[in-house]
């Protein structure tokens, strides 16, 4: 057996649709796109969403969430991550140089997930309240 002579089994593809090729093909005259009306027409090219003049489902629905403009600047870094930072006291500088976060974040958030092995002082980042008290408890400091 070769690849190029594989072949589906007898029956499992059936030949595409032809719309319009006579009567018998069941899908003659009109093409199975019903009679008149704009969508029977060649170059239809109606809205998605369209609903004939009626407010689209897509309007009628009420407005939901919120997307903050500062999530795609703002980097997350767990608590453990902050060993990796060999600066005492640590900034976004810092966090940066370590490669921490990206070189395109323009702030940093500390949360708490996983241990802090070493006292450090936190400068100009954001801390969740957990993260806090486990900086603390580990002997640093976080100035705002």
């Amino acid at each position: 057996m070769r690849l190029n002579s594989i072949k589906s089994a007898a029956g499992s593809k059936s030949a595409p649709k032809r719309p319009g090729r006579g009567i018998g093909s069941g899908l003659g005259k009109t093409s199975g796109r019903g009679h008149k009306g704009q969508k029977s027409r060649a170059g239809n090219s109606s809205k998605v969403g369209f609903e004939g003049g009626q407010m689209p489902l897509q309007r009628r629905l009420p407005k939901r969430g919120f997307a903050s403009p500062l999530r795609d600047d703002t980097a997350e870094v767990r608590l453990h991550e902050l060993n990796k930072v060999d600066a005492d006291t640590i900034d976004l500088a810092a966090l940066k140089k370590a490669q921490v976060v990206s070189r395109t974040a323009k702030r940093a958030k500390v949360f708490l997930s996983g241990k802090l092995e070493r006292a450090v002082n936190l400068k100009g980042v954001s801390v969740s309240r957990g993260a806090v008290a486990a900086i603390e408890q580990a002997g640093g400091k976080v100035e705002p």
